[in-house]
């Protein structure tokens, strides 16, 4: 699973990239600093057991601090978008290739209005239609995708009597048959017929696509400098104001033992022997996070993940008495898991063979066997007992 950080240039998608991963992507006051698209690991977070259950955990892929645990998941960082990036302007055939592998996208806006709509220092642009821009131009490239092949595909339906979903998804590769029914069903025109839509509904289909399998969350990034008036226009669609340089000097901090923080919270403990210079720069961060809550990074890649792309946390463990793997760790791995999967799908995901020979699972908390269409919930401990082979 990949989350796609996506926006036009010089808005602080790098930072904001290196913030969630403490990479090494190149920042810079320019256009199209980043020209190919740099992949990391990034984390999510969930509460840990280990706290509740009052057990020291070793985490195997990822760590846990003070029971907050970091669930790795992939993110890309993406060449900066500007207008008419469909028709191959810019950089803009390579982003919309590049962002075919995420689930979902996160939109970074300039809150601050510094920047204009190809990514030059201004002053008083309006964050709002950089939201509408990017939305126009990957429903346009989508258009585009989809009437290159229309023609003939709606022939096709027509003539041999097929699937229009099915066929679909068969040509148009990054759309699965379950995400052009859900839009059909949407749209309500005649699957039957697709010879018969007009442009305008082809246009509103693709839109619809658009939507189901490239959600957006917008970061209304550089919230430290951005006027109010902007942020809480961009509050009222649902944005989350983020400030991607006090993550990053949060995170870098802490990697160097300078200060003890958990991504997400509103505080942080200086731990090691700073400069004034440091301390000061320190105390603006705090100022900005007693505003805010926190600095908005981690809130926006819980949302992407839990809350737009319906996923949970799940524990496995072979040891359902000490919540351990076969080496004596605890808790080592937390696994996202879609919403409705079933203990089944989790022995699946484990291992194909553990999946194949699975017989029961049990709850690690109430330590009772559970079938393999049990629902797993969010922060579940399972076991997977299976057969021997």
């Amino acid at each position: 699973m990949d989350v796609g950080i996506v926006g036009k240039p010089n808005v602080g998608k790098s930072t904001f990239y290196n913030a969630c991963t403490l990479g090494a992507a190149e920042v810079a006051s320019y256009p199209f600093t980043t020209i190919d698209s740099n992949i990391g690991k990034a984390f999510v977070t969930a509460p840990c057991p280990c706290k509740e259950l009052d057990v020291k955990c070793n985490p195997q892929h990822s760590k846990c601090i003070d029971g907050t645990r970091l669930i790795p998941t992939g993110i890309i960082d993406v060449a900066g978008l500007v207008p008419e990036a469909h028709t191959g302007r810019g950089l803009g055939n390579k982003f919309l290739d590049d962002i075919r592998r995420a689930e979902v996208l996160i939109h970074i806006i300039d809150a601050s209005g510094k920047t204009d709509e190809e990514g030059r220092p201004t002053e008083n642009h309006d964050p709002l239609s950089d939201v509408h821009f990017l939305e126009k131009e990957i429903d346009a490239w989508f258009y585009d995708k989809l009437s290159q092949k229309w023609k003939k595909i709606s022939r096709r339906v027509s003539s041999e009597h097929l699937d229009l979903h099915k066929l679909l998804a068969e040509k148009f590769n990054i759309v699965t048959e379950e995400d052009i029914l859900k839009a059909l069903h949407k749209t309500q025109f005649d699957p039957e017929k697709p010879d018969m839509w007009t442009a305008e509904q082809l246009k509103e289909f693709s839109t619809e696509l658009r939507k189901i399998t490239k959600p957006i969350v917008i970061a209304a990034n550089k919230a430290d400098i951005a006027p109010e008036e902007n942020i809480e226009a961009l509050k009222e669609i649902g944005a989350v104001p983020t400030s991607a340089e006090a993550e990053l000097a949060l995170r870098r901090a802490e990697d160097h033992g300078l200060v003890k923080y958990v991504p997400g919270e509103a505080h942080f403990e200086i731990s090691g022997n700073i400069t004034d210079a440091q301390k000061k720069a320190l105390q603006k961060i705090q100022h900005y996070l007693d505003l805010h809550g926190s600095t908005g990074i981690q809130d926006c890649l819980n949302f992407a993940v839990f809350d737009i792309l319906n996923r949970i946390v799940v524990y496995p463990v072979e040891n359902e008495h000490h919540y351990t793997d076969s080496f004596g760790n605890v808790f080592p791995d937390a696994y996202l898991m879609h919403k409705g999967d079933t203990a089944h799908d989790l022995a699946y995901k484990i291992h194909t063979d553990l999946g194949e020979t699975f017989i029961y699972a049990v709850n690690g908390r109430t330590h009772m066997r559970i079938k393999g269409d049990y629902e797993l919930q969010h922060g579940d401990i399972i076991r997977i007992v299976a057969a021997a082979r």
